[in-house]
C-alpha cells in the first residue's frame, strides 16, 4: 500500500500504521464540523483547479473548482443546519472512500464534503487513475505544502493492488464507507464486514437519459439551439460516456409525432384520423437540425474516438439492429453514432461505446414513466416547463430518477447525489436537554 496524498516515503505503509497515524489526535485538536483549518485548504485548492492553465487541460476540473469555492462551503455549512435549538451535528469519524475508475475526478467531491464535515478520510486511488486524477493529485499536494498540519494528518489518499487483508483491515475501522462502482464491485466491498455502529454509503450501477420537447426547440432561438446542443455534448463525451449521469438514451417528445401507420390508407375516414404527418415531420427537422449542430461542436473541440472504440461502437450498434431493437443506425464519422430504437421497450442502459445516442420519439413525458426504473438517476432536459417537469414526477410516482437538470449540467456534481444529501450523511446528529 503506498500513500498518494501527502506525499510519503515511496515504501509501502502497513495499513495498521496508517491507521494509527489517521486516528491519533490531529495539531490543533480535532476536526469539527465546517473546521476552518478544512475550509482554508479546500479554498486554496479550488483557487489552483481554477488557473487557466488547469481549465485548458481538463476543462471538467472547472465544475470541480466552483464546488469547492469560498462561498459555496458556507452555503453548504449553512445548509447543514447545526446550531438549531437542541441538537448539534458532529463528524461521524474515519469515512473510507472506494471510488470508481471510469470516473477519475469524483472521488474529490465525496471526499470534499466529508473532510467539510470534520471526518477523517481514506481514499482509495484506482491504480489505473491517470489524466484528470493524476492533475487532482498534484494540485492536493501543491496546496497541501502550505496547509495547516491537521490536513496532512487527517486526510489521505492511497493506492494498492487488491489486497483483502488490507482492504478488511481499512474497513474494520471506518465508521462509514463510501462504495462507488458497478454492482459487483459494490457487493464484493460489501463482504468485508463493518463494526456494529458503521454504515454503509453505495453508489452502485446507474443508468441516465436525456429528453427534448420538440415544442421548445421550435420555439428556440438558434443561438439557445446551439447552446443546448454544446451542452449536451459535454453531458455526452467527458468521461467517454462512462459516468452513471452520461445521457444513453435521447427522448423526442412530441404529441401525435409517431404511428405513423396506425391508419390503413384505403378506409373512407383515413383524412379524419390520420396522424399528424406535419408533426411527424417536425421532429425529423429537429433531429436533423440537432445532427447537424452536434457533428459542428465535435469537430470544433477535436473529439475523436480511437479506432478500437469505433469497432466497439459498431459491433454494439448493429447488434441491437439484428436483435430488432434497432430500427436504423447512421455513424457521422468515428465520434457520433445514431441509433433509433424501436420504442420505450428498447431502451438502452448498458454502455455502447463514447458517443453513441438511442434515440425514441414519444407523444409526452407522461409515457416515458412506466418505462423507468429505479437504477434510473439522471434525466438531463431541454425545452420543457418547471410545470411540465414537475407533473412528470408525480406521475413517477417513486419508480426511479433522482435528477433533472438542463442540458449541459448532467455531470454537474451536487451536494445531493443519487437522492441523498452527502453533507447530512458524512455527519451525525446529537440532540440535547437540559
Amino acid at each position: 500500500m503506498k500513500s498518494v496524498f501527502p506525499i510519503a516515503a515511496a515504501d509501502d505503509v502497513a495499513a495498521e500504521r496508517l491507521l494509527a497515524e489517521i486516528t491519533d489526535e490531529p495539531a490543533g485538536g480535532r476536526l469539527t464540523v465546517g473546521d476552518e483549518r478544512v475550509r482554508d485548504f479546500l479554498i486554496a485548492f479550488s483557487r489552483r483547479l481554477l488557473k487557466p492553465d488547469l481549465a485548458r487541460r481538463h476543462p471538467e476540473l472547472g465544475s470541480l473548482g466552483f464546488f469547492l469555492r469560498k462561498g459555496e462551503l458556507a452555503r453548504a455549512v449553512e445548509r447543514l443546519g447545526d446550531g438549531v435549538a437542541g441538537q448539534r451535528r458532529a463528524p461521524r469519524g474515519l469515512v473510507l472512500h472506494f471510488p470508481p475508475a471510469n470516473v477519475d475526478t469524483i472521488f474529490v467531491y465525496s471526499w470534499a464534503l466529508s473532510a467539510l464535515a470534520g471526518n477523517h478520510n481514506i481514499v482509495r486511488v484506482s491504480a489505473r487513475a491517470a489524466g484528470a486524477a493524476q492533475t487532482v493529485l498534484e494540485a492536493l499536494n501543491d496546496v497541501l505544502a502550505v496547509a495547516h498540519p491537521a490536513i496532512a494528518q487527517t486526510q489521505r489518499m492511497i493506492t494498492y493492488d487488491r489486497d483483502d487483508a488490507v482492504t478488511g483491515a481499512l474497513i474494520g475501522a471506518c465508521d462509514l464507507r463510501v462504495l462507488w462502482g458497478g454492482d459487483q464491485s459494490v457487493n464484493e466491498l460489501r463482504r468485508h464486514p463493518i463494526r456494529p455502529l458503521a454504515r454503509d454509503l453505495a453508489f452502485p450501477d446507474r443508468s441516465s437519459f436525456a429528453a427534448i420537447c420538440v415544442a421548445g426547440w421550435q420555439a428556440s432561438t438558434q443561438e439557445q439551439r446551439r447552446a443546448a446542443v454544446d451542452g449536451f455534448a459535454n453531458d455526452l463525451y467527458w468521461f467517454d460516456q462512462a459516468a452513471c449521469s452520461s445521457p444513453r438514451n435521447l427522448f423526442w417528445i412530441s404529441p401525435a409525432a409517431v404511428k405513423p401507420d396506425a391508419v390503413k390508407p384505403d378506409t373512407a375516414t383515413a383524412d379524419a384520423v390520420k396522424p399528424d404527418t406535419a408533426t411527424a415531420d417536425t421532429v425529423t427537422a429537429a433531429r436533423a437540425e440537432f445532427d447537424e449542430l452536434l457533428a459542428e461542436v465535435v469537430a470544433r473541440r477535436g473529439w475523436d474516438v480511437d479506432p478500437a472504440m469505433a469497432v466497439e461502437k459498431h459491433v454494439a450498434t448493429y447488434g441491437l439492429a439484428a436483435s430488432g431493437a434497432a430500427t436504423k443506425v447512421l455513424f457521422n464519422g468515428n465520434a457520433v453514432a445514431n441509433v433509433s430504437l424501436r420504442g420505450l421497450g428498447d431502451v438502452q442502459r448498458r454502455w455502447l461505446g463514447a458517443g453513441t445516442i438511442c434515440h425514441v420519439t414519444v407523444d409526452s413525458l407522461a409515457e416515458l414513466a412506466p418505462a423507468i426504473q429505479r437504477k434510473d438517476q439522471t434525466l438531463s432536459q431541454y425545452g420543457f416547463t418547471m410545470s411540465e417537469l414537475d407533473d412528470f414526477v408525480t406521475t413517477l410516482a417513486g419508480r426511479g430518477l433522482d435528477r433533472i437538470v438542463p442540458f449541459g449540467q448532467a455531470l454537474t456534481f451536487a451536494g445531493t447525489w443519487d437522492g441523498l444529501d452527502l453533507l447530512h450523511e458524512f455527519t451525525r446528529i446529537i440532540t440535547i436537554q437540559a
